[in-house]
């Protein structure tokens, strides 16, 4: 007999090796991992059909053969066929977690041994069958010796994290692309939507926003752009829903970033409710001690009013002009302007954390909507009392900073366009605002057309972005 040996990474491998040297009908003795992969022990079918007395001569040196590659089958054919059965009795007891298969070795061994040449064939057949099939059992053993590094080359418990965390981030990209793709052919089909998407993103609104009301637009509207205006007045929150501050009372605290018109706003405030209530009901203070001639421009418009200003530097000392002025009617806080991600920003609200200190956040018109939402979210807008929106005389697009406003469920209680006091000071309704919003026309290379919009609501679909504002859009109680 001949055995041979093939060796390959996978097992299909390696037996397409040994199909291609021996053919279909070989006969496999045994399988086990190596170091290559995979190795299989074979014989041709021909070693099958051969005469007796060439069996019995092929024998030995096939156990050589196979004591070469497999040291579990040198140990067991050298020392267990030359033993009697008591040795090997008590080999299995000193080695308990030998094969049961042990034990058929000795018959085997004694019936080749023990064979003359006049039996028959079949029986020495099955003889010879008997000793290969007791060499499969270390191949076995050894392959069941090395499970633990086999084991232990397995994907640790890390690395089947990182592996399902791969899978559900690609599995979320599928979904959102084939999203994107199904709103682009939504729009493709319905000329409407495909106008009023392509407008909203002209004007400013975000691709969160636009496709919001694009997907609630209904298909007997006989406007697109009219349903979208009352669709955004609905959902924006302005003046008309709610008292003035002149009117209101209070101690109210203007905050915000730098140059967005605070101080300003408090001269416009301070004027209006001179002029209806008289300069002896109000009271002004000012935190702002950061910039040069700060306190001087507040002291400036106080002097025109009548009305002192008085500065404070720390919380106590604010909660003592605060006790001194508890007999005015309105108390209006001019704060330092601080940029929304620096630190003294939490120093500042944590000043103005006095219960009857109601807190309103300044924005300007003119600011990139993702400025706003930062803004929004740094100086904790939804603490506030409402917000008033500045240089709209400025911004060349008012949609980034309503679309803020109506994601953040934020009331507009005034807006300013100059700097003129207090002529400059108004409070518009939401369907002034929405139509100053849809009103303006972008230009030159800010202009949309339908390839611009595909691409914006593709991206903002696979983006991290286009995710966060899709979440916030689609939070948000549309009274479509």
């Amino acid at each position: 007999m001949n055995v041979k040996r093939f060796v390959g990474r996978t097992s299909h491998e390696a037996l397409g090796r040994l199909k291609a040297a021996l053919g279909p009908d070989a006969v496999v003795l045994s399988t086990r991992p190596c170091a290559e992969g995979v190795e299989i022990l074979a014989m041709g079918p021909e070693a099958m059909t051969r005469q007796p007395n060439e069996v019995m001569q092929d024998v030995e040196g096939d156990a050589q053969t196979l004591a070469m590659s497999t040291l579990s089958f040198q140990d067991y054919v050298r020392e267990r066929m030359l033993k009697r059965r008591q040795d090997e009795m008590r080999a299995a007891q000193q080695a308990p977690a030998q094969p049961r298969a042990l034990p058929a070795t000795p018959r085997a061994a004694a019936d080749l041994h023990s064979a003359t040449p006049g039996r028959d064939l079949h029986d020495r057949a099955q003889a010879q069958a008997r000793v290969l099939g007791a060499a499969r059992a270390p191949v076995s053993s050894q392959a069941l010796s090395s499970a633990p590094a086999t084991r232990a080359a397995e994907p640790t418990p890390v690395a089947h994290a990182a592996m399902l965390e791969e899978l559900r981030s690609m599995k979320g990209l599928i979904e959102q692309r084939f999203s994107a793709l199904t709103f682009l052919e939504r729009l493709q089909r319905q000329p409407g939507q495909a106008r009023l998407a392509q407008r909203l993103l002209e004007v400013g609104f975000s691709p969160a926003l636009a496709r919001k009301l694009t997907e609630l637009l209904p298909q007997d509207a006989p406007s697109e752009e009219r349903w979208a205006s009352a669709a955004l007045e609905r959902n924006l929150r302005a003046a008309e829903q709610m008292p003035a501050i002149e009117d209101q009372g209070g101690v109210v605290a203007l905050i915000g970033s730098t140059g967005v018109g605070k101080t300003t706003t408090t001269a416009k405030l301070a004027a209006a409710f001179a002029a209806r209530h008289g300069a002896s009901s109000l009271g002004l203070i000012t935190l702002d001690a950061y910039r040069v001639g700060a306190q001087e421009q507040l002291r400036a418009y106080g002097r025109i009013l009548g009305v002192p200003v008085h500065s404070a530097h720390d919380r106590t000392s604010l909660e003592d002009l605060l006790d001194l002025l508890s007999d005015k009617r309105l108390v209006l806080i001019d704060t330092a302007g601080i940029a929304q991600r620096d630190s003294r920003t939490r120093e500042m609200l944590d000043m103005l954390s006095h219960p009857s200190i109601q807190r309103v956040l300044v924005l300007s018109a003119s600011a990139q909507g993702e400025t706003l939402d930062d803004v929004v979210i740094s100086w904790r807008a939804a603490n506030c009392k409402g917000v008033v929106l500045s240089k709209l005389d400025e911004a060349v697009r008012l949609g980034p900073a309503l679309d803020v406003l109506i994601r953040h469920k934020l009331p507009v209680l005034g807006v300013a366009n100059g700097q003129r006091v207090p002529e400059d000071w108004h409070r518009l309704t939401a369907q002034a605002l929405v139509q100053r919003a849809l009103r303006e026309t972008a230009r030159g290379h800010w202009r949309m057309d339908s390839e611009s919009v595909e691409l914006v609501f593709a991206d903002s679909a696979t983006g991290a972005g286009g995710r966060i504002m899709g979440q916030a859009a689609a939070a948000a109680e549309w009274r479509a």
